[in-house]
């Protein structure tokens, strides 16, 4: 009952201001210097965005119930308690890293294989990787490595007393 009232609220005042923007637009459309025109048109797209947002929000705060709500605000409780990450912690991710970070060294920690026989690779500053490819790379426990980007969004592991490297994406 409840749900179909808000719906029929939220239908009304749509078609309400749907009524009176094609009135506006009309009024704009009637202007003949162009730069009245492109000014009318400007507030009423203006008027328009601010009647859909708060639109949008009257009707979700109106559908939602307690415990979404005491969800979202233990969320973000949570997140404005916890640190920013550093450029290093989110080296690797998808998220877009500051260009400043290029070669991360670290000391590995564990080195085990997956059923494929690809190596995962955890690191002392709590990351994890796992090799993308299929060439034979010997990694030890508590060797120094470094992880650099490669080309087209790729990421290399190696250590600086060898030639070579294997590909690797992030895991966490």
């Amino acid at each position: 009952m409840r749900l179909t009232l808000i719906a029929t609220f939220a239908l009304a005042i749509s078609s309400q201001a749907q009524a009176s923007v094609e009135q506006q637009l009309a009024s704009c459309a009637a202007q003949t210097d162009k730069l009245d025109r492109l000014m009318c048109y400007d507030t009423l797209a203006a008027s328009v965005n601010t009647s859909l947002t708060s639109a949008t929000t009257e009707t979700a705060t109106a559908v939602s119930t307690p415990a979404v709500v005491t969800a979202s605000a233990v969320t973000t409780a949570a997140v404005a308690t916890s640190n920013t990450p550093t450029a290093e912690q989110e080296f690797g991710l998808k998220k877009k890293v500051d260009e400043d970070v290029t070669r991360l060294y670290a000391d590995v920690v564990s080195v085990k294989k997956d059923p494929y026989g690809s190596l995962i690779i955890t690191l002392s500053n709590n990351q994890t990787w796992k090799q993308s490819g299929t060439d034979r790379y010997k990694v030890k426990k508590d060797q120094t490595v470094f992880v650099e980007k490669g080309a087209l969004g790729s990421f290399l592991l190696g250590s600086d007393d060898r030639n070579s490297t294997i590909r690797v994406k992030r895991l966490k």
